[in-house]
Protein backbone atom coordinates (compact mmCIF):
# COMPACT_ATOMS: atom_id res chain seq x y z
CA UNK A 1 0.00 0.00 0.00
CA UNK A 2 1.39 3.51 -1.03
CA UNK A 3 0.20 6.18 1.57
CA UNK A 4 0.35 9.75 -0.18
CA UNK A 5 0.65 12.70 1.98
CA UNK A 6 0.64 16.12 1.02
CA UNK A 7 -0.01 19.53 2.36
CA UNK A 8 1.60 23.27 3.31
CA UNK A 9 4.69 24.10 5.09
CA UNK A 10 3.68 23.35 9.34
CA UNK A 11 0.40 21.21 8.41
CA UNK A 12 1.47 18.67 10.66
CA UNK A 13 1.67 16.36 7.23
CA UNK A 14 5.39 14.85 8.37
CA UNK A 15 4.31 13.90 12.18
CA UNK A 16 1.41 12.06 10.69
CA UNK A 17 3.22 10.56 8.07
CA UNK A 18 5.55 8.87 10.54
CA UNK A 19 2.63 7.84 12.64
CA UNK A 20 1.18 6.27 10.13
CA UNK A 21 4.25 4.56 8.86
CA UNK A 22 5.22 3.02 12.35
CA UNK A 23 1.15 2.07 12.51
CA UNK A 24 1.32 -0.06 9.14
CA UNK A 25 5.21 -1.20 9.09
CA UNK A 26 6.43 0.69 6.12
CA UNK A 27 8.96 2.79 5.08
CA UNK A 28 8.88 6.78 5.23
CA UNK A 29 10.06 8.92 2.85
CA UNK A 30 10.32 13.24 4.03
CA UNK A 31 10.32 14.65 0.19
CA UNK A 32 11.02 17.85 1.27
CA UNK A 33 14.55 16.50 2.57
CA UNK A 34 15.50 15.93 -0.90
CA UNK A 35 15.78 19.25 -1.68
CA UNK A 36 16.50 20.35 1.62
CA UNK A 37 19.89 18.33 0.48
CA UNK A 38 19.78 20.13 -2.70
CA UNK A 39 19.90 23.42 -1.71
CA UNK A 40 22.11 22.41 1.72
CA UNK A 41 24.76 21.14 -1.03
CA UNK A 42 25.02 24.42 -2.94
CA UNK A 43 25.01 26.57 0.23
CA UNK A 44 27.72 24.52 1.44
CA UNK A 45 29.83 24.73 -2.28
CA UNK A 46 29.37 28.09 -2.10
CA UNK A 47 26.79 28.28 -4.85
CA UNK A 48 23.64 30.27 -5.29
CA UNK A 49 20.09 28.65 -5.40
CA UNK A 50 19.43 29.66 -8.57
CA UNK A 51 22.31 27.54 -10.71
CA UNK A 52 19.62 25.10 -11.79
CA UNK A 53 22.67 23.06 -13.79
CA UNK A 54 24.36 22.21 -10.34
CA UNK A 55 21.44 21.87 -8.37
CA UNK A 56 19.81 19.16 -10.70
CA UNK A 57 24.14 17.34 -11.06
CA UNK A 58 23.43 17.59 -7.16
CA UNK A 59 19.87 15.93 -7.43
CA UNK A 60 20.77 12.99 -9.48
CA UNK A 61 23.70 12.28 -7.13
CA UNK A 62 21.84 12.47 -4.35
CA UNK A 63 22.12 9.94 -1.57
CA UNK A 64 19.27 8.44 0.02
CA UNK A 65 21.55 7.08 3.22
CA UNK A 66 23.77 10.13 4.17
CA UNK A 67 21.34 12.66 5.27
CA UNK A 68 22.79 14.80 8.11
CA UNK A 69 19.16 15.54 9.06
CA UNK A 70 19.89 18.11 11.70
CA UNK A 71 21.78 20.40 9.27
CA UNK A 72 18.54 19.93 6.66
CA UNK A 73 16.00 21.04 9.26
CA UNK A 74 15.68 25.00 10.12
CA UNK A 75 13.81 27.31 8.71
CA UNK A 76 16.31 29.09 6.47
CA UNK A 77 16.50 25.57 4.82
CA UNK A 78 12.93 25.19 4.02
CA UNK A 79 12.90 28.57 2.24
CA UNK A 80 15.97 27.06 0.42
CA UNK A 81 14.50 23.93 -0.15
CA UNK A 82 11.42 26.08 -1.69
CA UNK A 83 13.24 27.67 -4.10
CA UNK A 84 15.33 25.11 -5.58
CA UNK A 85 12.31 22.79 -6.14
CA UNK A 86 10.96 25.40 -8.26
CA UNK A 87 13.00 24.03 -11.23
CA UNK A 88 11.13 21.64 -13.28
CA UNK A 89 15.22 19.65 -14.18
CA UNK A 90 15.67 19.38 -10.35
CA UNK A 91 12.34 17.96 -9.78
CA UNK A 92 12.56 15.31 -12.85
CA UNK A 93 15.65 13.92 -11.61
CA UNK A 94 14.41 13.28 -8.09
CA UNK A 95 10.97 11.73 -9.19
CA UNK A 96 13.19 8.64 -9.88
CA UNK A 97 14.66 8.35 -6.70
CA UNK A 98 10.90 9.16 -5.18
CA UNK A 99 9.28 6.67 -7.03
CA UNK A 100 11.73 3.39 -6.64
CA UNK A 101 11.10 4.53 -2.84
CA UNK A 102 7.53 4.14 -3.03
CA UNK A 103 7.74 0.82 -5.16
CA UNK A 104 9.32 -1.37 -2.47
CA UNK A 105 7.61 -4.72 -1.59
CA UNK A 106 4.74 -3.72 0.18
CA UNK A 107 4.62 -0.04 -0.27
CA UNK A 108 5.71 2.93 1.65
CA UNK A 109 4.52 6.50 2.93
CA UNK A 110 5.74 9.81 1.13
CA UNK A 111 5.19 13.04 2.76
CA UNK A 112 5.58 16.31 0.20
CA UNK A 113 3.52 18.74 -1.55
CA UNK A 114 3.64 17.04 -4.87
CA UNK A 115 3.10 12.97 -4.20
CA UNK A 116 -0.32 12.48 -4.84
CA UNK A 117 -0.57 14.24 -8.18
CA UNK A 118 3.00 13.62 -9.58
CA UNK A 119 5.16 10.99 -8.04
CA UNK A 120 2.25 8.59 -6.92
CA UNK A 121 -0.57 9.28 -9.14
CA UNK A 122 -1.93 5.79 -8.60
CA UNK A 123 -1.45 5.78 -4.96
CA UNK A 124 -4.03 3.95 -2.88
CA UNK A 125 -4.59 6.50 -0.31
CA UNK A 126 -3.75 10.02 -0.72
CA UNK A 127 -4.41 12.36 1.71
CA UNK A 128 -4.01 16.60 1.55
CA UNK A 129 -3.20 17.51 5.23
CA UNK A 130 -3.92 21.21 5.60
CA UNK A 131 -4.44 23.84 8.46
CA UNK A 132 -4.94 27.86 8.38
CA UNK A 133 -1.94 29.91 8.59
CA UNK A 134 -2.05 30.97 11.76
CA UNK A 135 -2.08 27.64 13.19
CA UNK A 136 0.65 26.71 10.91
CA UNK A 137 2.95 29.54 12.68
CA UNK A 138 2.31 29.20 15.79
CA UNK A 139 3.30 25.53 15.10
CA UNK A 140 6.42 26.32 13.92
CA UNK A 141 7.44 29.09 16.11
CA UNK A 142 6.91 26.58 18.89
CA UNK A 143 9.04 24.13 17.28
CA UNK A 144 11.88 26.85 16.54
CA UNK A 145 11.60 27.85 20.18
CA UNK A 146 11.86 24.50 21.04
CA UNK A 147 15.25 24.12 18.94
CA UNK A 148 15.99 27.45 20.52
CA UNK A 149 16.07 29.06 17.74
CA UNK A 150 14.41 33.05 17.76
CA UNK A 151 10.72 32.89 16.27
CA UNK A 152 8.63 36.17 16.06
CA UNK A 153 5.22 35.15 15.09
CA UNK A 154 4.10 37.57 12.92
CA UNK A 155 7.56 37.00 11.08
CA UNK A 156 7.18 33.32 10.50
CA UNK A 157 3.61 33.74 9.61
CA UNK A 158 4.66 36.39 6.61
CA UNK A 159 7.05 33.38 5.97
CA UNK A 160 4.99 30.71 5.38
CA UNK A 161 2.55 32.73 3.08
CA UNK A 162 5.17 34.33 1.48
CA UNK A 163 6.10 29.95 0.72
CA UNK A 164 2.39 29.07 0.17
CA UNK A 165 2.23 31.37 -2.34
CA UNK A 166 5.38 30.52 -4.19
CA UNK A 167 4.68 26.59 -3.72
CA UNK A 168 1.34 26.59 -5.23
CA UNK A 169 2.06 29.21 -8.05
CA UNK A 170 4.94 27.63 -9.70
CA UNK A 171 5.53 26.09 -13.19
CA UNK A 172 6.84 23.07 -12.13
CA UNK A 173 4.41 20.67 -9.76
CA UNK A 174 2.81 22.86 -8.15
CA UNK A 175 1.36 22.15 -4.25
CA UNK A 176 -2.60 21.59 -5.07
CA UNK A 177 -4.97 18.59 -3.77
CA UNK A 178 -5.26 15.79 -6.09
CA UNK A 179 -8.87 15.12 -7.03
CA UNK A 180 -8.63 11.54 -5.58
CA UNK A 181 -7.30 13.04 -2.00
CA UNK A 182 -9.14 13.42 1.23
CA UNK A 183 -8.94 16.90 3.11
CA UNK A 184 -7.90 16.68 6.30
CA UNK A 185 -7.80 20.01 8.36
CA UNK A 186 -6.13 19.43 11.38
CA UNK A 187 -6.19 23.39 12.51
CA UNK A 188 -8.29 22.01 15.54
CA UNK A 189 -6.46 18.92 16.10
CA UNK A 190 -3.53 17.32 17.94
CA UNK A 191 -1.15 15.08 16.59
CA UNK A 192 -2.96 12.31 18.20
CA UNK A 193 -6.57 13.40 16.92
CA UNK A 194 -5.19 14.18 13.51
CA UNK A 195 -3.56 10.38 13.22
CA UNK A 196 -6.84 9.13 14.61
CA UNK A 197 -8.48 10.46 12.10
CA UNK A 198 -6.29 9.46 9.28
CA UNK A 199 -6.42 6.20 10.05
CA UNK A 200 -10.18 6.44 10.05
CA UNK A 201 -9.95 7.53 6.13
CA UNK A 202 -6.86 4.95 5.36
CA UNK A 203 -8.32 2.10 6.40
CA UNK A 204 -11.63 2.12 4.19
CA UNK A 205 -9.03 2.39 1.53
CA UNK A 206 -6.67 -0.49 2.42
CA UNK A 207 -6.99 -3.34 -0.27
Amino acid sequence: MIIAIDGPAASGKGTLAKRLAAHYRLPHLDTGLLYRAVARALLDDGRALTEVEAATIVARELDLTRFDDERLRGREMGDAASVVSAFQPVRDALLDLQRRFAAQPGGAVLDGRDIGTVVCPNAEAKLFVTASPEERARRRCNELRGRREPAEFETILAEIRRRDERDSTRSAAPLRQAEDAIRLDTTTLSAEAAFTAALALIEPLRR
